[in-house]
């Protein structure tokens, strides 16, 4: 099984700082934002985006983890859906899901679900590090870092320990 690195942790990083920045332009800054990291990897990327975005418009933002392992429905031994995940409300809020890595959307779905149990946005955008293609939903990122073609089999690994890094293992 071979490793191939495609984001330094510099290249991460500088990805990252873009994101924020995208994310402020497309928004008209940060006032209405509410973050939310998707567990596991998403929650650390939206918290260094969260830092940027804070640093650029001098604002404290502070992401939210979301889990949205009740909203899935490729887990048949789940018997309801969840309930909400946080006493945030996101009413008239535009919600912005970070997560790391975009392959068939399942996760991206059960975010949706997972956020509307906190209220009505007024929008909901997905930022991703990686997209890798290959969907089974019509989900697209809003905001995108890298786009990745792979192979089904293969696997795209985000380091989020300590530095960030972005490898394929085949």
């Amino acid at each position: 099984m071979g490793r191939t690195r495609i984001l330094s942790p510099q290249r991460v990083r500088r990805t990252l700082r873009r994101l924020a920045f995208e994310i402020i332009e497309q928004n008209r800054g940060a006032d209405s934002l509410e973050l939310f990291g998707i567990e596991r990897s998403g929650v650390p990327l939206a918290q260094v985006l969260a830092d940027d975005i804070g640093a650029v418009e001098g604002t404290g933002l502070e992401p939210h983890d979301l889990d949205v392992t009740p909203f899935r429905d490729d887990r048949p031994d789940l018997e309801s859906p969840g309930r909400a995940p946080h006493d945030v409300d996101v009413t008239d809020r535009d919600v912005i899901l970070v997560d790391d890595v975009v392959f068939t959307g399942r996760t991206a779905r059960a975010a949706l679900d997972a956020v509307l149990q906190c209220g009505r946005p007024r929008s909901i955008q997905l930022v991703v590090l990686v997209d890798r293609g290959h969907r089974e939903y019509p989900l697209q990122p809003d905001f995108t870092g890298r786009r990745l073609q792979t192979k089904h089999k293969e696997e795209v690994i985000v380091e989020t320990d300590g530095e960030f890094a972005v490898h394929v293992d085949d």
